[in-house]
């Protein structure tokens, strides 16, 4: 018998620049996602919570998702990639959001390594750079970031514990 432990992140080790690492899977964002976010928010604009507003008064005469869904949905996606045993996530260097996602669209993301190096201040970690790109379902690049993580070397990094024995099957 063999136990697995999923990975969820990476070491510094781990990274290479080059890589690139295709999210999976992607996400559909609905209607109600968009609403439940920016009620969740505070961002009551109509042109994301409005159908009449949005079909009457913009320039896409349909509901347009707010942008900052998208980049929580893109960078969380990213997570089991990249940054899930990170230590911080140290800064966003650049967001662009590139077209508009609308209900309904599928949302796909990619991310390369750009730059990896050892801490200045302590030698049991690094920062990594990553640029990541998210694709609706047409292929259309619909948002754009780069930021800096910082994580752990492998040698440093915390024990994964569970609130749980091995002996849960009473083998």
């Amino acid at each position: 018998m063999t136990d697995h432990d999923r990975p969820f992140g990476r070491y510094l080790e781990d990274f290479e620049i080059g890589d690139v690492y295709r999210h999976w899977p992607g996400k559909t964002i609905t209607e109600a996602d968009d609403h439940l976010f920016c009620m969740m928010t505070m961002n009551h604009h109509p042109l994301h919570t409005n159908r009449w507003f949005a079909e009457n008064e913009t320039v896409h005469g349909k509901n347009v998702v707010v942008g900052n869904l998208v980049y929580s949905l893109v960078l969380g996606m990213s997570v089991p990639d990249v940054s899930g045993a990170a230590i911080a996530n140290l800064e966003v260097e650049t967001l662009r959001h590139k077209r508009p996602t609308f209900h309904g669209d599928t949302i796909y993301a990619v991310t390369k390594v750009m730059d990896k190096r050892e801490s200045r201040s302590r030698d049991d970690r690094g920062v990594v750079t990553v640029e990541t790109r998210a694709f609706n379902q047409d292929g259309d690049e619909v948002c754009y970031f780069r930021r800096k993580v910082m994580v752990w070397k492998r040698a440093a990094a915390p024990e994964r514990r569970y609130p749980y024995g091995d002996d849960i099957w009473g083998d």
